[in-house]
């Protein structure tokens, strides 16, 4: 469906919908004839609005000439307008790229979607000359690419659809286009494979994409907390990338891709808890090296969860479980410590955070000063004025790696927060709130759903088939099958690869 096309849709339910309602006294009428006068009174105190007439054919343009392509512009609209007489025109605008409009209000919205209205004596005409500037194609800094393909997407939705049409040549991709934001009008696509994805997961998308009310929509990650099944989950529930091997390779799958308009990452959905764990570089190298990074990663995310509570726990009421060696180093480290585990670890570990904070928002080269710098004399400077252990120093440091092993940045984010939460149990109830407190995440976590799918699918539910490409990265002749949290009664992977 072209901008043009779906401009004229809503307006015409627009219309349908001002017909069927009472209009409360006082509000504001609807626009008159289709008139210069009246557009530009639509476009009042837009000083950035462009005016340019051309008295020999009684022409006037209206355009914003920071979404147009130059190129473009005088190609369709300057050069030929300049280089025709009067009683040729007639001919001119019967060119494909001059479309005729009838209303002040599908000429407003054209106008603001890039196009040149071009007002004659004959009637009102939209030309596309859109193009606004944008970001070539890069790599992607929030998810860097050791092996495979280095291109990412960038802010322009018609280069993140070519990019993904590029490597699927199928007229058996399909791609449904959406606007959410009442001032906004992003525009968000749907894509999918005929016959691999689950129909249901399209319609049950486009029932979600339809509800959103909301002014303005900047990124996709605003659009993922609006078509949350679980808004308060403490866990991302759609996953979120801006590599376009990540997209394709989902699709594959069966699963939607959403690509959001100005937005450099797209929505992967549905998604599952373990997926967050996995990168293309586990593809990429050999099944036995792509197993053990991953087994790495989990062994970090347990380490980034569990190992600072585990600390303050002990510490705190269960000394017993401390090798006696360990147990002398510890009480020295401790003895200058003024203050119970539970607090010095807190203050610890936010700390780090606030460090890990600046570094993230200053200048690169500051903040990677500002990470190392402050990280060692604030680790120093504790452990001599008697703050802090070094042994807790230790803990929240091997957390703080840990946590950047996890690839997605937004499951990092998640993993951090627990660990607070596990660490205030741990610190009121010792064992019994860490044991506690990882139940809670167990049972949150199973009660989960992405787009209605199980979101600990195929640990729970237990899906055997499906586990040599969770917590190992199996041989490919052994990845034959979609995930079950995808799979649908139509072809197989096989009969697609064939």
């Amino acid at each position: 469906m072209s901008m043009l096309q779906f401009i004229s849709k809503w307006v015409q339910a627009k219309n349908k919908k001002n017909d069927h309602s009472d209009s409360p006294q006082g509000s504001p009428q609807a626009p008159g004839p289709l008139t210069l006068r009246n557009v530009q009174e639509e476009f009042k105190d837009c000083s950035d609005l462009t005016h340019y007439t051309m008295p020999e054919l009684r022409a006037d343009l209206l355009f914003f000439a920071h979404q147009l392509d130059a190129q473009a512009y005088e190609r369709d609209v300057l050069r030929p307008l300049l280089n025709i007489k009067r009683e040729e025109l007639e001919q001119l605008l019967r060119r494909s790229q001059f479309i005729a409009v009838e209303d002040v209000v599908h000429t407003v919205h054209g106008i603001l979607n890039g196009y040149v209205a071009l007002f004659l004596p004959q009637g009102v005409y939209l030309v596309d000359a859109y193009g606004p500037e944008k970001r070539s194609i890069e790599q992607s800094e929030s998810e860097s690419a050791i092996n495979g393909p280095h291109d990412a997407f960038n802010e322009s939705l018609g280069t993140n659809l070519g990019l993904i049409r590029s490597r699927l040549k199928s007229n058996r991709l399909k791609v449904l286009q959406y606007t959410a934001g009442e001032l906004s009008k992003t525009k968000i696509c749907v894509l999918y494979i005929d016959g691999i994805a689950d129909m249901e997961y399209v319609r049950e998308m486009e029932e979600r994409i339809k509800a959103i009310e909301f002014s303005s929509l900047y990124d996709g990650t605003m659009l993922t907390q609006l078509i949350d099944d679980f808004p308060n989950a403490l866990f991302p529930l759609f996953q979120t990338s801006e590599r376009t091997d990540i997209a394709v390779s989902k699709l594959n799958e069966g699963k939607l891709v959403l690509i959001e308009e100005h937005s450099p990452s797209v929505i992967i959905a549905p998604s599952s808890f373990f997926e967050f764990f996995t990168t293309p570089d586990d593809y990429y190298n050999r099944w036995v090296v792509g197993s053990a990074l991953r087994v790495l990663r989990y062994i970090a995310f347990l380490i980034t969860i569990c190992l600072t509570p585990l600390y303050v726990a002990i510490t705190t009421y269960h000394y017993e479980m401390i090798p006696e060696n360990l147990l002398i180093s510890l009480t020295e480290s401790r003895s200058r410590v003024p203050f119970p585990p539970i607090i010095e670890a807190l203050l610890m570990e936010g700390t780090i955070e606030m460090l890990r904070e600046a570094g993230a928002r200053l200048p690169t080269k500051i903040g990677q000063t500002i990470g190392i710098v402050g990280g060692i004399v604030i680790g120093t400077a504790a452990v001599q004025a008697g703050f802090t252990s070094n042994i807790l120093i230790i803990s929240v440091a091997m957390s703080a790696i840990a946590s950047f092993v996890v690839p997605s940045y937004i499951m990092s984010g998640s993993l951090r927060l627990v660990r607070f939460g596990l660490l205030i149990l741990s610190g009121m109830l010792g064992n019994f709130g860490f044991c506690a407190g990882i139940a809670l995440i167990i049972i949150h976590l199973a009660k989960l759903t992405s787009l209605g799918a199980p979101y600990t699918i195929p640990a729970a539910p237990v899906k055997l088939r499906d586990w040599n490409d969770i917590f190992i990265r199996g041989p490919f002749w052994a990845l034959n099958r979609r995930p079950s949290q995808t799979r649908s009664t139509n072809v197989s992977l096989n009969k697609m690869k064939k």
